[in-house]
């Protein structure tokens, strides 16, 4: 399943870049986007470029984000660079502005589809991930501010308004990876339940978050409950939240979100 998503996101990026940005010499972000500059002002093919570039990157995120993702991402490299040779080079619009903004948004959805069933797109993807684990910056920030030097690249290379409507298209790519790869949202929840060490049991053994219970009674009923509190990703919460009703289905779950964590916090 994850496979196929990643494949499928692989098409989308490759229908932004060739219908939208590759027309118009808009750069897009990371990796792939030194690729299509290298590819414009030379006779070598974008898929090829894109694949080169991306090996030694694959190398470091294999050793730091671990096989799966290595796996996933390697899929999508492969799949991108062939669906960068498959796809023609169409002129969608006339407009550069309209081709900046669709091809900006859709391939974040395309990168943050990847993502979101661990994997990258490759390049500079891995280094945000990498970075975005042991911080609490988001991986699209992360992406819109490395990719400034793109920015300049496309600026010094082509001309400045072709580097703006390339920050532009940045921006919205950054900005759509985090409507769609939320799993830099940490979440704490707050569980007031009778049923707390069974609810604990099980949740130790389904999930790799730490857990705190302290006690209290209900002000109405003055029944004693126990109030679980447990700072997680958004992935997690329905999972937890099904933990939590097989055994109390009258627990109150109050779900809010961290601004940031300072503390041992496992992010992968």
């Amino acid at each position: 399943m994850k496979n196929i998503m990643v494949v499928i996101g692989s098409l989308i990026i490759a229908f932004a870049f060739n219908f939208f940005l590759v027309p118009f010499e808009i750069l897009s972000s990371g990796i792939s986007g030194i690729a299509i500059l290298v590819g414009l002002l030379t006779p070598f093919d974008t898929g090829l470029l894109n694949f080169i570039f991306n090996l030694p990157i694959l190398i470091f995120g294999y050793f730091k984000l671990g096989k799966e993702i290595t796996v996933n991402t390697l899929v999508c490299v492969v799949t991108l660079s062939f669906f960068l040779y498959l796809l023609p080079v169409v002129n969608v619009t006339d407009n550069i502005l309209l081709s900046a903004i669709f091809g900006g948004v859709i391939s974040g959805i395309g990168i943050g589809t990847i993502m979101k069933f661990s994997g990258t797109s490759g390049g500079l993807d891995i280094i945000a991930i990498f970075i975005s684990r042991t911080s609490n910056i988001s991986v699209g920030l992360l992406l819109t501010g490395m990719n400034g030097i793109i920015v300049l690249i496309s600026g010094a290379t082509f001309s400045w308004n072709i580097a703006l409507y390339t920050l532009l298209s940045i921006y919205l790519t950054g900005k759509m990876i985090d409507k769609v790869h939320t799993n830099h949202i940490k979440l704490t929840m707050q569980i007031v339940t009778t049923e707390g060490e069974a609810i604990r049991q099980e949740l130790l053994q389904s999930i790799y978050r730490g857990i705190t219970i302290t006690e209290g009674y209900g002000g109405y009923t003055k029944e004693t409950k126990q109030i679980i509190m447990m700072v997680v990703t958004r992935y997690e919460t329905l999972h937890i939240k099904n933990v939590v009703r097989s055994h109390d289905s009258k627990a109150f779950i109050n779900i809010f979100e961290t601004v940031e964590v300072d503390g041992e916090f496992a992010r992968n």
